[in-house]
C-alpha cells in the first residue's frame, strides 16, 4: 500500500496510512488526499487555478503519481475553482452540484473577489470551471487499489449538495467539507439547509463513529465529541430538535 511520507517538510498532515490533508494559506481551506495502489483521489481543489495547480505539483512529489480522482465537497468557491488544473481526473459531486455550478458561474467569481481572490484570477477560474461528470445521488464506493474511499452525500446542511468522503481502516477518517468547521462558526449561507443540518452530522457521526478523525473544511482535525458539539449547537442555533 503507497504512503503518504514527506508531510511535515511539505505542509501536509498525515492522518492514517496513505491518507493526508492540508491546511491552505488563503481562508484556510482543508484539501484532502487518498492514495492507494491504482489511483489518488483529491478533496476539493482551492480557490484559484494557480492555487490548484500548485497542489497538483505537491501530489506529484508527496505520491510520485498525479491525481486520479477529484473529489468536490460543496458548490463554494474556494473548494471548487481549483478543479481545471486537474483535466484528466474523474471529477465527483453530489448529485445536484453540477447543475448549481453551471447556474452559478457568476455569483462563484463575484463571492471570490468579495473574499479576496484578484479579479482577473477569479475571471480566469470561472471561466475553466469544471463541472463534476460522476454525480454521487447517496453514496458512492470508490475503488483505488488496495483502498477505497465512501463517497457520501449525508443530506443537505452547508449546502443542499454537501459531500463526505470516509476512508474506511484504523482509523477511520471523514473529510466533512463544511458541515464541519473548527476554525471558525459553521457558515450558513442564503444556500444552506439549517433545519437538516444537524441531521447529516449526525449521519457522519454514524459513518465514522467515535474513534474516527473527522476533517472539517476549515481549521484543524477534531474528533467525534466536537462533532456533537457543533451538531447541538446548530441545533440550538436554527431551533431543531
Amino acid at each position: 500500500m503507497p504512503g503518504v511520507e514527506k508531510t511535515e517538510r511539505d505542509g501536509w498532515e498525515r492522518l492514517a496510512p496513505g491518507v493526508a490533508r492540508r491546511r491552505l494559506a488563503f481562508l484556510d481551506v482543508t484539501i484532502g488526499v487518498v492514495v492507494g495502489t491504482d489511483g489518488v483521489l483529491l478533496i476539493d481543489s482551492g480557490s484559484t487555478v494557480p492555487e490548484g495547480e500548485r497542489l497538483r505539483r505537491e501530489v506529484r512529489d508527496l505520491t510520485g503519481r498525479d491525481v486520479t480522482h477529484l473529489a468536490l465537497t460543496h458548490a463554494h468557491f474556494d473548494h471548487v475553482l481549483g478543479a481545471s488544473a486537474f483535466p484528466e481526473a474523474a471529477v465527483y459531486g453530489q448529485a445536484g452540484l453540477a447543475g448549481v455550478l453551471a447556474r452559478g458561474r457568476a455569483e462563484l467569481g463575484e463571492d471570490a473577489v468579495r473574499y479576496g481572490v484578484a479579479g482577473p484570477e477569479a475571471r480566469r477560474a470561472v471561466d475553466a470551471l469544471v463541472t463534476p461528470g460522476h454525480p454521487v445521488d447517496r453514496r458512492h464506493a470508490l475503488d483505488l487499489g488496495g483502498r477505497e474511499a465512501l463517497l457520501v452525500h449525508p443530506g443537505p446542511g452547508h449546502t443542499g449538495h454537501d459531500l463526505a468522503v470516509v476512508v474506511p481502516g484504523t482509523p477511520v477518517v471523514v473529510f466533512c467539507g463544511d458541515l464541519v468547521e473548527e476554525s471558525g462558526e459553521p457558515q450558513a449561507g442564503p444556500d444552506a439547509v439549517p433545519g437538516r443540518w444537524p441531521a447529516a452530522l449526525d449521519a457522519l457521526l454514524e459513518l465514522g463513529g467515535e474513534t474516527a478523525v473527522y476533517v472539517p473544511g476549515h481549521g484543524a482535525v477534531v474528533d467525534a465529541r466536537f462533532v456533537r458539539a457543533q451538531r447541538d449547537a446548530l441545533a440550538r442555533r436554527f431551533a431543531v430538535g
